[in-house]
């Protein structure tokens, strides 16, 4: 039983953690990295064909964004994680392939343009996703699943995103016995649609994310929909837009219930028919995903809504807009509206052209609604950059920069404490992961002094065998370097070498007659290539 830590450890993104346990390699989460990074991501310690299993917390990117990237390099095992989950994932992982083929194409095109660039491949493609997602396995919560001989697994609601998890593992080797929780990530209480976390009561092992684990929300639920009232108000009166960067799947939805409250009480006296477009395909497919799920995600209040014969997230004056014509079409019409558009972070898609259109413009507001990682095109406007550049062209940044106060879908220092503190005794070890590296050793610090809890915070590449409940290796910080660029074609090639290996070693005690046909047929492809 040994757990290494892979990904967003030290950092914010990029979640991954490999499991060793019932003989069996087992990923938790395989994420995506967004925004800079601070350190260097250790290998896993299997080549990933040899990857029997993968639990995913929730669909968000960073926590799922690279698992076509795992079935490129020989991946086939199982992807288990909730109903919801599964859904989103479907339409998450085809849109980041589609962004991944869009950026290759575009970088190509410029490559034309100067000799001597390397031609650019994708991470992964369009058949990655569509192959990935044949594996996953939709899983119903609070249900105790045999995952294999000696590991079994279950699903807890922790209020972050549709269908979002903690995830349960109790391990059986060698007459030891251990649990392992893996927090995901925490919600924040009172926020609207879904429900709020579930506690855990037992668990030897504790993995934590600790976005905020430095910080407090506003005390009391802060006033989202007076909030958001009055800046649309100040906006559509000076002439304005209000552009609105929002993850597609979760905070995209959490709006569309705050402007139906908005529109339904006619906050904005002045405007009171004003239009709010969704500017997302991805969001469009799945705010579909959030109304199929109701029953087992929606908390009280939303539920309250549709009993009544209300939808909470659609009203009069929502503009879904699907193709690109549609999308330009919106920045043409000069009245006051809301646009809504991804990526949350403005690293990507239609967001951008929004932005191009209306940073420029001292009578619109840029309102972001979300966290912004170090690095990104966000969190730089929110650092009150005065110039950015978009699509080759530099645009002076005068519109209003404001966050929306208090709104997150992350548990603050006192949430996570308090999931903590659900354990009825105390576990051996609390690893604390997903957050910047100060914060993550703070919130360590915090458990170990303040609450009497044993706490780590590893960096990537740290292994701890958790059956005798020991570090076996602990990884020192490697500061990111700047490495020499390896053509994208030939890391496929090696992928597909290591793959090919991981097969060799699975088909161990396979009928000499199959592996000696097996073997002829690798030595024919080397005697083609050797040369």
């Amino acid at each position: 039983m040994k757990l290494t830590f892979i990904g967003a450890a030290h950092e914010v993104t990029g979640s991954c953690h490999c499991l060793e346990a019932g003989g069996k390699h087992i990923l938790v989460d395989c994420g995506m990295e967004q925004g800079s990074q601070s350190y260097e991501k250790a290998n896993l310690p299997v080549e990933e064909a040899m990857v029997d299993y993968v639990l995913l917390t929730h669909a968000h990117v960073d926590h799922s964004g690279m698992l076509p990237a795992l079935y490129a390099k020989g991946f086939r095992g199982q992807i288990l994680t909730t109903i919801a989950t599964a859904d989103l994932c479907s339409i998450m992982l085809r849109d980041c392939a589609h962004i991944q083929m869009q950026e290759a194409e575009w970088k190509n095109r410029k490559a034309k343009r100067h000799s001597g660039m390397e031609p650019h491949e994708p991470i992964y493609t369009m058949e990655d996703a569509d192959g990935v997602i044949k594996r996953i396995v939709p899983c119903k919560y609070n249900q105790v699943i045999d995952l294999c001989e000696g590991v079994k697994i279950r699903f807890t609601d922790v209020g972050h995103l549709l269908g979002s998890a903690s995830i349960e593992v109790w391990m059986s080797e060698g007459g030891e016995e251990k649990k392992i929780v893996f927090s995901g990530d925490l919600g924040n209480i009172d926020q609207p649609l879904i429900k709020d976390p579930i506690l855990t009561e037992e668990a030897d092992y504790v993995v934590i994310e600790s976005t905020y684990g430095d910080r407090i929300h506003s005390a009391g639920r802060p006033d989202y929909v007076g909030d958001l009232a009055k800046i649309l108000q100040e906006t559509f009166r000076a002439g304005g837009n209000v552009v609105i960067p929002s993850f597609a799947v979760g905070r995209t939805q959490e709006m569309l219930y705050f402007l139906r409250q908005i529109k339904e009480e006619r906050r904005i006296k002045d405007f009171p028919d004003f239009p709010v477009y969704v500017d997302s395909p991805l969001a469009v497919e799945a705010t579909e995903i959030f109304q199929r799920n109701v029953t087992e995600c929606f908390d009280e209040e939303a539920m309250d809504l549709i009993h009544r014969g209300i939808n909470p997230i659609r009203f009069p004056g929502l503009h879904l807009t699907i193709t690109s014509e549609e999308s330009k079409a919106i920045n043409f019409d000069h009245a006051p509206k809301v646009i809504i558009s991804a990526s949350g972070m403005c690293e990507a898609g239609r967001i951008r052209h929004h932005l191009k259109h209306n940073l420029w413009r001292p009578e619109c507001t840029v309102l972001f609604v979300g966290y912004q990682a170090n690095g990104t095109l966000g969190r730089v406007l929110l650092e009150g950059v005065k110039e950015v550049k978009l699509f080759g062209e530099k645009i002076e940044v005068r519109a209003d920069i404001r966050a929306l106060a208090g709104i997150s879908g992350h548990a603050d220092k006192d949430g996570l404490i308090h999931w903590v503190k659900g354990f009825k005794k105390k576990p051996e070890k609390v690893f604390v992961v997903h957050g910047e590296g100060s914060v993550c050793e703070s919130f360590a610090g915090c458990l170990e002094k303040e609450h009497g809890i044993s706490a780590y915070a590893p960096y990537s590449g740290t292994c701890f065998d958790l059956a005798a409940g020991k570090a076996e290796y602990i990884a020192a910080p490697k500061p990111v370097q700047k490495r020499r660029a390896v053509p994208d074609v030939f890391n496929r090639l090696v992928a597909a070498g290591q793959r090919l290996l991981a097969v060799i070693r699975k088909n161990e005690g396979s009928a000499n007659k199959d592996l000696a046909k097996f073997a002829d047929q690798v030595n024919s492809l080397c005697d083609k290539w050797d040369r």
